[in-house]
């Protein structure tokens, strides 16, 4: 009896099936066999029409067993960002105790996120089975909706039989830290703006160099520049790593969503590109603040971003000291020109247009994101 009870729970969850090109070719046979054997009221011709017939029960339930009982997980790296692709690990257990599971196929459901599915030809009873896979996040977020499915058309290809299954654990997964359009040009000015900011400000004179782009003009020496022919600028040495203080303003309205998105992800990437230069970063939003190295690090503001969404009504705080290098992202930079942010670089929504198709993938990422992390699926 506890056999039964066992395979009862095994075979209960959401499966689904689907015959097969093979499959309507075998019923097309079984039906005129049978269609024969009324007419014809030969016994040999029901006997055949018995054995279809059994055989087309019996794979309906084997299949329908090699799916009961297994369970996926994964194992990703520890920091994973959206639409980069992975190499991941994906792990599969049949929990029956002693029968194994036959020609298993894994993939993506939905918004998937396999590159290719993963085939399985045996999974013997109570064992664990690992393979290497490519994954890819579309979207920013906690992920662990019901995105996966096996699938599998054992013994005879008759029927396909399809059981969603979840994800074990969440994923969080990070905003895009890949360059994208405007998100270089962005950079290079903000890195030139901030070796602006900060040189010249030691008194010990270190070194005359040539002009380098987007610098002050304020340094340069005209002496040296005639002597060379080639402008060249007085440098002093910086007494310690430059300062640089980010807002991201959380305050922007619905018909704003599509360029929030696009500012999370310039956010992250300009966070991303400054700490990989040994910068110190101070980053504020409203709710949220961070030093870095101090009180965290990148991924403290990376997992920041993974989750953070549109909030009105909101003040941010103001920056923590005033000789630091200031980049604010917002819709209304009018609101911060009595703060103390007015001597800061702004990025408007001008500044960062919605490419194309940007306007759904953020609708959908807010969707997202407002359910908790699973997808809107009505």
């Amino acid at each position: 009896m506890a056999f039964w009870r066992r395979l009862a729970h095994y075979l209960k969850g959401h499966i689904h099936r689907q015959v097969t090109p093979g499959g309507l070719l075998f019923t097309l046979v079984v039906l005129l066999v049978a269609a024969a054997a009324v007419v014809s009221a030969n016994n040999l011709l029901f006997l055949i029409l018995a054995a279809l017939l059994a055989t087309l029960m019996i794979s309906s339930f084997i299949s329908r067993l090699s799916l009961a009982g297994l369970e996926l997980d994964f194992q990703l790296p520890e920091h994973v960002s959206a639409r980069r692709t992975f190499s991941g690990r994906i792990y599969v257990r049949n929990a029956k105790s002693w029968m194994p599971s036959f020609s298993v196929c894994v993939s993506g459901a939905g918004d998937s996120v396999f590159s290719s599915p993963v085939y399985f030809p045996v999974l013997p009873g109570g064992s664990t089975l690992d393979e290497t896979v490519e994954v890819r996040f579309g979207r920013r977020g906690v992920h662990r909706e019901e995105g996966f499915q096996f699938a599998t058309s054992f013994p005879f290809g008759f029927l396909e039989r399809r059981a969603q299954v979840s994800l074990r654990r969440e994923v969080l997964v990070y905003p895009c830290l890949d360059p994208q359009p405007d998100f270089e040009e962005l950079l290079s000015a903000v890195s030139g703006e901030i070796a602006a900011h900060h040189r010249g400000r030691s008194l010990d004179f270190y070194r005359i160099r040539p002009y380098e782009a987007y610098e002050s003009a304020r340094n340069v020496d005209w002496k040296a520049t005639a002597h060379t022919g080639e402008l060249q600028v007085r440098e002093f040495a910086i007494e310690q790593d430059p300062l640089v203080e980010i807002l991201l303003d959380r305050d922007a309205d619905k018909s704003a969503e599509p360029w929030f998105e696009r500012a999370v992800d310039c956010c992250g990437f300009v966070a991303w590109r400054l700490a990989q230069k040994s910068a110190r970063l101070r980053f504020h939003s409203q709710g949220f603040h961070v030093a870095v190295p101090e009180t965290g690090d990148i991924y403290t503001i990376l997992k920041f971003l993974a989750l953070v969404s549109p909030s009105s009504g909101k003040s941010p705080s103001g920056p923590d000291v005033e000789n630091g290098f200031q980049l604010v992202f917002t819709c209304s930079p009018g609101r911060f020109l009595r703060t103390g942010w007015s001597g800061a670089h702004f990025v408007e929504p001008d500044d960062l247009p919605v490419v194309a198709g940007g306007t759904d993938a953020a609708t959908r990422t807010a969707s997202y994101l407002h359910h908790g992390g699973r997808e809107d699926r009505r």
